[in-house]
């Protein structure tokens, strides 16, 4: 038994190293769109804090998700923020579950960048839409008589630049339509849908999608309206982002190895098959690798196989 977990142990390891190696040279090749794409989270809530300064408190509006689901109140507010956190956590490390498990579909790098797209591409609607129109917000802190509804003039550019994270993200106004909590669950609930294995999980996270919308209006912090415009923009950022972007390589057919090697210098010395041993755990025996160049499209082995074949069939 001992024997058996340090043998697994090792094809762990071994497995880990590689997966690292190979994420490491595509996040050398990915690494400005990965980091633009967390810039523009910085952007984003820095555009939310902005919309603040503009809110002004009022009535809430007359609403369908407020007449037919029961307030949750004040103090319940919190579970709508947990169920968006576990789908959260889940997600995320579900996309670094390359590094551990034998059977993957794609790799974390490349995954990120389609994620970091729709989150983008979302938010920068969302951006638009919440400064086009501001509505009086329907959350306790916006509600008039709160000191949290409106915020004071900012005394410099730089007051409105610093986020004060979390309570500035939490305790915001006037950045409604769309929602950002929907944003984040429907492409996550999206990209599993289209990358994800498992028929169970997909047709969970649907389920946790729509119990998200519900407790998001039940908890009034956002109006109905807001969830039904994430619902239908989110599909369609998706839908066409999906359209612009190349497909990402699916690693379960071993069509995408050609993104192995581990360096430049080696990259025309690795193979498909070498590539496959490698991720898997297994060592790559260097007496395997045979010369495989080409003549007229053919490898050399192949026309020594098949001269040696003629001679031996011209032979009486």
């Amino acid at each position: 038994m001992t024997l058996y977990i340090g043998r697994e142990a090792s094809k762990l390891w071994k497995r880990i190293c590689a997966e690292t190696s190979a994420e490491s040279n595509l996040f050398i090749d990915n690494w400005k769109y990965i980091i633009a794409g967390f810039v523009f989270q910085y952007i984003h809530g820095v555009a939310a804090r902005g919309v603040h300064y503009l809110h002004r408190p009022g009535p809430t509006l007359q609403d369908l998700g407020f007449f037919l689901l029961p307030e949750l109140g004040q103090e319940k507010a919190y579970i709508s923020e947990t169920v968006f956190m576990f789908v959260f956590l889940s997600f995320f490390l579900w996309t670094f579950h390359p590094f551990v498990f034998k059977v993957k579909k794609f790799f974390t790098v490349q995954i990120w960048c389609r994620v970091l797209a729709y989150l983008v591409a979302s938010q920068t609607l969302r951006i638009f839409t919440f400064y086009s129109t501001q509505l009086p917000g329907p959350n306790y802190h916006c509600r008039p008589g709160s000191k949290l509804a409106t915020l004071p003039e900012p005394d410099g550019v730089l007051e409105v630049l610093v986020i004060n994270f979390p309570q500035g993200v939490i305790y915001g106004c006037g950045d409604l339509i769309f929602s950002s909590h929907m944003i984040f669950t429907l492409v996550f609930v999206l990209t599993y849908q289209k990358y994800g294995t498992r028929r169970c999980i997909k047709q969970f996270g649907w389920s946790i999608a729509i119990i998200q919308s519900l407790l998001i209006v039940a908890s009034r912090k956002h109006y109905t309206v807001d969830v039904v415009v994430a619902w239908y923009t989110v599909n369609l950022v998706v839908f066409f982002v999906d359209k612009r972007l190349p497909e990402l390589s699916d690693r379960t057919n071993g069509s995408s190895l050609l993104l192995l090697p581990l360096s430049t210098k080696d990259k025309d010395n690795w193979t498909k098959e070498e590539n496959h041993k490698l991720l898997n755990g297994n060592s790559v025996n260097p007496a395997d690798r045979r010369p495989r160049s080409q003549s007229n499209g053919k490898n050399l082995e192949d026309v020594n196989i098949n001269q040696v074949d003629t001679s031996m069939n011209s032979t009486p």
